[in-house]
């Protein structure tokens, strides 16, 4: 299975999916470490992909996204944004209000 396949079937089966570098105990960036926690403050049960961990996916997500950058959320198999998208979907209320109805 390729890196497309594989990306593809990690986003299809989880509701809430975090690509981020390291992990939501230890994040390796400071952008993910900040997106662990705006998903923590809306109370959300998701699952994250360790880019770092697997430079296959590391690149494949960018492709697949056709976003540049790590960290990278999707909520119900649609690319929501990085960082600084989920900060201004938090302020607006809006992260909360995807992240309720991918758990209902």
């Amino acid at each position: 299975m390729d890196a497309q396949e594989r990306i593809r079937k990690q986003v299809s089966e989880n509701q809430i999916l975090l690509y981020m570098k390291g992990t939501p105990r230890f994040p390796q960036c400071g952008f993910s470490g900040k997106s662990v926690q705006l998903l923590q403050a809306c109370g959300a049960k998701f699952e994250s992909v360790d880019v770092l961990a697997d430079p296959e996916v590391r690149e494949g997500i960018k492709q697949f996204s056709k976003w540049p950058t790590v960290p990278q959320l999707y909520i119900k198999g649609q690319f929501i944004g990085g960082c600084d998208i989920m900060t201004e979907l938090y302020q607006k209320g809006e992260l909360q209000r995807l992240v309720a109805g991918a758990q209902d």
